[in-house]
């Protein structure tokens, strides 16, 4: 039986990209903005790229806060990626104050420009990274130690406790959040459907973690 899995559409791109990754692992895909279907979705994927304050209004807009809200408390897994990532978290600097999801205790704030002897870094923070964990997680089995994966960003997620960062990539000797999870939500800054191999491995942990 197919994985059934539904990608929450709140105007925002790169929805394709992840649908067509999650197909060729063999997942039954809806696409969906309605608060019905996601509210009783078996699992949800949150992907999106953009503004913090625009995807919010996204959502808000489509009436699909207090649906996603509602699926998480009744336990139904949840993947946010990148922007999608940075909205489950319960605010962000980016472009002024907003709120968000609050599924994660934590804020979103603008990674460094500088590196720790004052040199300009180049913002944003584009291309492939070794991903880090010091805890293990279901979503990482089968990777690789310090695989690389491909990151897009300008802001990264600073979860309240460091139990929910899981893991972190080096830029110019920062260490950026790349993946943080409370319970059965989970954000990853970087883009599994562009890191190749290792990106559909995390997937496929992600469809055979939510089963």
């Amino acid at each position: 039986m197919k994985p059934e899995v539904t990608v929450i559409d709140y105007g925002v791109g790169n929805l394709l990209s992840v649908c067509r990754a999650l197909e060729h692992l063999g997942a039954a895909v809806t696409l969906s903005d309605s608060p019905t279907t996601i509210q009783q979705a078996q699992r949800l994927l949150l992907p999106g790229v953009g503004a913090f304050g625009d995807g919010m209004a996204g959502l808000h807009e489509r009436r699909l806060v207090e649906p996603i809200r509602h699926a998480i408390d009744n336990g139904t897994p949840l993947l946010g990626i990148c922007l999608g990532a940075q909205l489950l978290l319960d605010c962000s600097e980016e472009f002024g104050e907003h709120r968000g999801l609050g599924l994660i205790p934590g804020e979103v704030r603008a990674i460094p420009s500088s590196d720790g002897d004052g040199r300009p870094l180049k913002v944003p923070h584009v291309g492939w990274a070794d991903l880090h964990s010091e805890c293990g997680h279901p979503l990482l089995q089968g990777l690789p130690a310090a695989s690389a994966v491909y990151f897009v960003h300008s802001y990264q997620c600073r979860p309240s406790d460091q139990r929910d960062l899981i893991g972190y990539c080096d830029f110019g000797g920062h260490r950026l959040t790349a993946m943080i999870g409370h319970g059965r939500v989970i954000g990853c800054q970087f883009h599994p459907e562009k890191s190749g191999p290792v990106g559909l491995q995390f997937l496929h942990n992600f469809l055979e973690w939510s089963a």
